[in-house]
């Protein structure tokens, strides 16, 4: 097993890393940006190492910092959490051309999943289910017009290179189109350096759903279940569950089948996340992307799979077997993740600041990962998620009513916090049934 890790990222799930890594008997060093100084994922950790100042590309995202933290403590090992640098390929390789161990998936596997247009077309290769859309970027406005014509309004414009729902937006006819590929094109260009955008068929009603997959030391690919993730607002998620309840058992096999072919294809190794979108009305599913990384509601599986996922991810890392049988991977319950954010309930509008208060709910089946406690500053540098609620229940109904009862005991005061908008969803009749998709925060706005 690794003996020393450091942690390339922060807050919460640095700090939900961290847990684990000291849990194993791994020296956990942490990585921090000028304003994170404070936070508990510094403190909590066997070390740690100043990056740079908050702005993240001079801290989080700084390649020789980063490197030189991992020198200079002798970590022998990185892991990088989600966001920031998790999920590019040249950092994934100078890790591993400096001597460390990348605990994530192979460098290739990343750049192969990182375009969505190649994504496509190797998932179509395999025999993944993929949305109606352009095999090769469109070229101009003209060009997406003409693709647009063939596959039929409305459509999906999105980033190539985009991810975490960022780079996104529909057209419902010729003029909207123009419209929407200039402004995915701009945005593209200065979020991720790629102004390649692609077009497909856009689902008006549709709910997002996807796999937890983990590719083994010994080269399998196995998937631990589905999540259900349609509770978004602006592409982005608040809300998770697994099992979906949406997914019945025949579909259950034919989705997480295509999971895992998809992680063959391209040779996956750790920890990653095959999503989808499922049409309601026909049962159909495709696919939409691979996140080759941990995922912000990777809590919910496991809970309902009972496995630490980090755990995984550092024993394939070390060349480990996994802690469970893959042959016997049985769900059991529910488990529900809601995520608190320092954002106005109502508009989902930043609100930063000064925690005051801040008393975690406990009790049978919660788990809060949070990434601070009172007298910390969120700050308006980074991504406004505070915490992560996390509930189980034997079912769905048992998992609301806990999640009813720890929104109403988690305090928060300072910051502005999405707490009212929880309460009011685990009331919403729409959302009590099961029966909901991608707009339902739409509708209750």
């Amino acid at each position: 097993m690794i003996e020393s890790l450091l942690v390339a990222n922060r807050g919460e799930i640095a700090r939900r890393i961290i847990r684990t890594a000291r849990r194993l008997g791994i020296r956990a060093i942490a990585v921090h940006s000028e304003a994170d100084a404070d936070l508990p994922f510094v403190t909590e950790a066997d070390e740690a190492v100043c990056v740079g100042p908050a702005n993240p590309a001079q801290s989080y995202r700084n390649v020789e910092a980063i490197l030189a933290a991992a020198k200079s403590t002798g970590a022998q090992a990185i892991h990088p959490g989600y966001g920031f640098l998790s999920e590019n390929a040249d950092f994934a390789r100078t890790v591993e051309a400096g001597g460390l161990v990348w605990v994530g998936p192979g460098a290739d596997a990343i750049t192969a999943m990182g375009d969505k247009i190649n994504a496509r077309n190797l998932m179509a290769a395999a025999g993944v289910p993929v949305a109606p859309g352009t095999t090769d970027p469109a070229a101009d406005v003209d060009a997406a017009v003409a693709a647009a014509t063939e596959i039929g309004y409305p459509v999906m414009v999105k980033a190539a290179a985009g991810g975490g729902g960022m780079g996104m937006g529909v057209a419902t006819d010729e003029a909207g189109l123009r419209t929407e590929y200039d402004k995915v094109r701009s945005f593209a260009e200065r979020m991720f350096g790629d102004g390649s955008v692609l077009i497909e068929r856009y689902f008006p009603r549709v709910r997002h759903v996807e796999v937890q997959i983990l590719g083994l030391a010994d080269g399998r690919v196995v998937a631990l279940g589905e999540r259900e993730c349609s509770v978004q607002r602006r592409n982005q998620k608040l809300v998770e569950e697994s099992p979906s309840p949406a997914v019945s058992p025949e579909l259950r096999e034919r989705i997480l089948a295509a999971a895992v072919r998809a992680g063959e294809a391209v040779g996956y190794r750790n920890a990653g996340t095959v999503e989808c979108l499922l049409d309601p009305a026909t049962q159909e599913f495709f696919f939409l992307e691979m996140n080759t990384r941990l995922q912000v509601e990777h809590p919910v599986t496991e809970y309902v799979y009972g496995v630490d996922l980090v755990e995984e991810q550092l024993r394939v890392a070390s060349g480990l077997a996994p802690t469970f049988d893959p042959d016997a991977l049985v769900p059991r319950g529910h488990a529900i993740e809601l995520r608190i954010n320092a954002e106005d309930p109502k508009r989902f509008l930043p609100g930063p600041g000064v925690i005051r208060t801040w008393n975690e709910p406990t009790g049978e089946g919660v788990r809060v990962d949070s990434g601070y406690v009172a007298g910390n500053t969120v700050t308006p540098f980074y991504d406004s998620l505070m915490a992560k609620l996390i509930v189980s229940g034997s079912d769905r109904s048992e998992a609301v009513e806990r999640a009813r009862a720890a929104v109403a005991a988690f305090e928060i005061a300072g910051p502005k916090c999405n707490l009212p908008f929880h309460a009011e969803l685990l009331e919403n009749e729409e959302f009590l049934s099961g029966d909901y998709d991608t707009g339902i925060v739409g509708r209750m706005r």
